[in-house]
């Protein structure tokens, strides 16, 4: 993991110098996670690719204000989750125009309960554009609140405040449809 640090980091420095193949290289690396977070938040593949062709061609725009890898991953996650938001507030709805079984192709190995892998990405994509954002922020990329709240330039109490909110609505709506689940739930 080292050593694919290392040269990342020495193509960010040979991108920023204008190696057009080391910022190739640079896209390659962070195109799964852009996308699959693009994907999360539009909940189709034609408007998740667009939206990450258009993070990319911002990278290239600011490839010189990018400080480390580190915080070219953040960047991207930040500039891909607000593009989304952007966009989603554009749309008339914000529901999801793709079957939520067709996003089973960018799911994480190890789902233990389809089922609910399934649901909790059709609930998620229910959420209005920011609850959204800060849920698969946390979630699915793993960011801490702080962060969150830095990416996507809003307090970090309406962060804490969106992730509770959702949650409970999640667990609420999980349980309503559910019924074992409540049992379960209810002697927790």
């Amino acid at each position: 993991m080292a050593s694919q640090s290392f040269a990342q980091d020495e193509q960010l420095v040979a991108a920023q110098r204008g190696d057009a193949g080391a910022f190739a290289a640079l896209v390659r690396w962070h195109q799964a996670s852009v996308h699959g977070l693009a994907l999360r938040m539009l909940n189709r593949f034609d408007r998740a690719d667009d939206l990450a062709q258009d993070v990319f061609l911002r990278l290239f725009d600011h490839l010189s204000d990018i400080e480390s890898t580190q915080h070219l991953g953040f960047w991207l996650r930040r500039v891909t989750a607000n593009l989304a938001i952007d966009r989603l507030r554009q749309l008339p709805q914000h529901t999801s125009a793709v079957p939520v079984e067709t996003l089973d192709s960018e799911a994480q190995a190890d789902d233990s309960d389809p089922w609910l892998q399934r649901l909790l990405r059709s609930l998620i994509a229910e959420l209005p554009p920011q609850p959204r954002a800060v849920m698969l922020l946390r979630y699915q990329e793993d960011f801490d609140p702080i962060d969150i709240a830095k990416a996507l330039d809003m307090p970090l109490n309406t962060v804490k405040s969106h992730l509770k909110r959702s949650l409970d609505s999640l667990r609420a709506r999980i349980t309503r449809l559910d019924p074992v689940r409540r049992e379960v739930t209810r002697h927790e």
